[in-house]
C-alpha cells in the first residue's frame, strides 16, 4: 500500500464521525484544533480541510479507543504524539504498524514516560517483565488489517469476529463484508427479500448477511 492511499481524502468530516460513532465536533477538534489556543492531535497544523484521510481516520479510530470510557488527554497526546512522528518521521505514526510490535513497544514505554502519557491512556505496559499492549491499544490494533506496516483495513463493527470491513480501495471505504456494502445488503433486507435470496443474489454466505444486516441495525440505534 503505498502513502497516496494513507493520504487519499475518503471521508466527509460528518461520514468519519458516523463510522467512528463519535461526535462530528470531537473529530474536528481532533482534526483541526481550536486555534489558536490548541493545537490539533492528529494534523501536524491546521488545515482548514472539512476532509478525513484514510490515514486521519484510522488515527481517529485509536482515540475512539480511549473516548470509550475517557476523555482524551489532548495536551499529553499531542507530546506523546509529535515524539513519535519525530521518531518514526511520518505524519501519521499510531496508522502504522511499528510502534505497536517488537522493539516498537520498548520505545514506546519511553515515549510515553518522557511524555508523562497518565497510564490509563498508554498504549504499552509492563506486565510480568514482558511489554503488552494496554487495553486501549489492543482493541484499537485488532481492529486494523496490516498491509506491512500500513492499516489496509479497520472493522467497524464491536464484535472481534464481525468479517465487516472499512476499506480504502473497496466500496469507496463503506462498510463492507465479501466486497459488497452492508448498505446495500440492509436495503435488500428491507426490501423484503430473505436472508437466503440476499445471500444468493450477492454471493455470500448466510453468516455474512446477517453480520451485514446487525451492523447497519446497530448504526441506526446509536443514531
Amino acid at each position: 500500500m503505498s502513502v497516496t492511499i494513507l493520504d487519499r481524502e475518503m471521508y466527509t468530516e460528518a461520514a468519519a464521525a458516523r463510522l467512528l460513532r463519535i461526535a462530528p465536533s470531537t473529530l474536528h477538534w481532533w482534526l483541526e484544533g481550536r486555534p489558536p489556543r490548541y493545537r490539533p492531535v492528529i494534523r501536524v497544523e491546521p488545515t482548514g480541510s472539512r476532509n478525513v484521510t484514510w490515514a486521519e481516520f484510522v488515527e481517529a479510530g485509536l482515540l475512539r479507543s480511549y473516548r470509550r470510557d475517557h476523555d482524551v488527554p489532548l495536551k499529553e497526546l499531542r507530546d506523546f504524539i509529535d515524539r513519535l512522528r519525530d521518531e518514526y518521521r511520518v505524519p501519521y505514526p499510531l496508522a502504522d504498524r511499528r510502534p505497536f510490535v517488537g522493539s516498537g513497544r520498548r520505545l514506546l514505554i519511553d515515549l510515553q514516560g518522557r511524555s508523562q502519557l497518565d497510564p490509563e491512556f498508554c498504549l504499552v505496559a509492563v506486565a510480568n517483565g514482558q511489554i503488552v499492549l494496554t487495553a486501549a491499544g489492543e482493541e484499537f490494533y485488532e481492529r486494523v488489517d496490516w498491509s506491512g506496516d500500513e492499516p489496509a483495513s479497520w472493522r467497524p463493527h464491536e464484535d472481534p469476529v464481525s468479517p465487516i470491513r472499512v476499506n480504502p480501495l473497496v466500496r469507496f471505504g463503506l462498510p463492507a463484508v465479501g466486497g459488497i456494502s452492508t448498505e446495500a445488503i440492509a436495503g435488500e433486507l428491507d426490501g423484503g427479500a430473505s436472508l437466503e435470496e440476499v445471500a444468493d443474489d450477492f454471493g455470500l454466505d448466510i453468516d455474512a448477511v446477517r453480520w451485514a444486516q446487525s451492523y447497519e441495525l446497530s448504526q441506526h440505534a446509536a443514531a
